[in-house]
């Protein structure tokens, strides 16, 4: 059974790879697995502990994020699947690709395809 041990609104202003100045706001829900079933959160109480915050930390629309126990302290994105919420791994990402000089999209190209082009110069002689 879940705990939730606190609800944030964390900013987090930085720079990227590529020199450009960020900020991000989340809100994050820390779960704590309590191994207790006297002290479950029933979704009231969750209800009255998310209101509460909106209100205290003025939390607007943002995007969720959980927090959750495992070998470390790993951090997950919350989805919705129409039934259950879903927690989605995390992964991290070059912020600045075209600063970095990494492609936006891979290009795809068939071994096949590779055959047919010419591997010699127009002047006739090998490469």
């Amino acid at each position: 059974h879940f705990h939730i041990t606190e609800v944030g609104k964390i900013t987090k202003n930085f720079i990227d790879c590529g020199g450009n100045l960020r900020n991000e706001e989340i809100v994050n829900f820390q779960l704590w697995n309590a191994n207790d079933f006297d002290h479950r959160l029933h979704p009231k109480r969750l209800l009255k502990i998310i209101k509460l915050s909106e209100k205290i930390l003025k939390i607007d629309d943002l995007d969720i994020e959980v927090e959750y126990q495992a070998e470390s302290i790993s951090k997950f994105a919350l989805d919705f699947d129409g039934k259950n919420f879903l927690l989605k791994s995390k992964q991290t990402d070059c912020l600045s690709k075209d600063n970095c000089g990494i492609p936006l999209e891979i290009q795809k190209i068939k071994l096949s395809d590779l055959n047919n082009q010419s591997s010699c110069s127009t002047l006739g002689t090998c490469c």
